[in-house]
């Protein structure tokens, strides 16, 4: 059953992202389709690169978060955990499916599920934080110049408006958790009495359980300030990356834009992280592509928009996804023949 939900998710995102290619080629194919020939081999190759060096500062981080529940935590296991939440989150509506396919990686690597847990919490916490800051910097820097020009902007100062309730609401948790809990708990009477919610009892301590291991993290991560601003800095090279790609691919293409359009670049691709808070498909697909050419089109040629984007995406997303796929079935075979061996020899070992 969970492969054929997968079979859909993919054939989702297969459909949307061939109707986006088509309705971006059919009116302005030929300047598209030169624009995007006019990029060198070597260039070609760096910005695919790009996407799989922006998932080598995600494992650098979770390199850095895995150190503190195993102590020999490798370069190669960060690695393995990078793109697994890479590809399940991409599969899946909302990025929902990430953090079980790295808890799962992440048992078989030696980290209980509880501690990984925790490394996920804290990896969320640091990371979202750090995007609202870093966003809301670009805001103050830009957002005033651009959102009369298309009505887009709105829908970005709405998912703007919502990720910082959400930052917002995540600490109003971890300084009141017992409030809460409490919360919660009329929550699921109340979802339990409306028959939405089946088993009550064993909701409630699934979401008592996620709140003290939420709350426990926030209290590790207070002691360790150096770990805070060690991945905070990380998170700003991550964000700064996946950021400017855009830029980079115009120049790729011979549109050589000014330094100073590099601010505006960075803001608009994080306008397009905010306009994919309201698209619940997997890998937001359909949804980023038109967001991504609508707020684009604002500062260069909508063909220019068009073909950056088809590079964009298929870096940041689709090649990724691509390799995160291999990565997983290589890694689970791999952890699954150490447990054979494993096992083999403890049987040996009892005769």
């Amino acid at each position: 059953m969970k492969k054929n939900h997968y079979a859909l998710n993919f054939l989702v995102i297969i459909v949307l992202t061939l109707a986006v290619l088509f309705f971006s080629l059919k009116d302005d194919y030929h300047d598209i389709l030169r624009l995007i020939f006019n990029v060198k081999w070597y260039w070609f190759i760096l910005i695919i690169s790009w996407g799989l060096l922006y998932n080598c500062i995600i494992a650098w981080i979770y390199k850095t978060f895995g150190r503190k529940y195993k102590a020999n935590y490798s370069n190669i296991e960060a690695l393995e955990n990078a793109f697994v939440g890479t590809f399940f989150g991409g599969i899946t509506p909302s990025a929902t499916g990430g953090q079980f396919g790295q808890v799962y990686i992440m048992k078989k690597q030696g980290i209980k599920v509880s501690d990984a847990a925790s490394l996920l919490w804290a990896d969320f916490i640091i990371y979202q934080t750090t995007m609202m800051l870093y966003v809301s910097v670009l805001f103050l820097c830009v957002f005033s110049s651009v959102y009369e020009k298309n009505a887009f902007f709105l829908l970005v100062l709405c998912g703007y408006v919502i990720n910082i309730c959400v930052i917002a609401l995540l600490w109003t948790m971890a300084l009141f958790p017992k409030v809460f809990v409490r919360f919660s708990q009329w929550g699921v009477i109340l979802l339990s009495k409306l028959h939405i919610v089946k088993n009550k009892e064993k909701t409630l301590q699934v979401w008592t359980a996620q709140m003290e291991s939420f709350t426990n993290e926030i209290r590790r991560l207070k002691k360790d300030q150096r770990l805070i601003v060690k991945t905070v800095l990380i998170n700003v090279l991550r964000l700064t990356m996946l950021y400017a790609l855009p830029y980079l691919v115009c120049y790729a293409m011979g549109v050589e834009l000014p330094l100073s359009k590099l601010v505006v670049i960075i803001a608009m691709s994080s306008f397009v992280t905010m306009a994919n808070t309201f698209i619940p498909i997997p890998g937001a697909s359909g949804g980023t592509e038109w967001a991504f050419v609508s707020i684009f089109s604002t500062i260069i040629p909508s063909a220019l928009a068009k073909s950056v984007m088809i590079f964009w995406r298929f870096s940041t997303y689709h090649f990724v996804m691509i390799v995160g796929g291999l990565i997983f079935l290589f890694a689970k075979r791999k952890y699954d023949l150490i447990e054979a061996r494993r096992a083999l020899q403890e049987r040996t070992a009892q005769r």
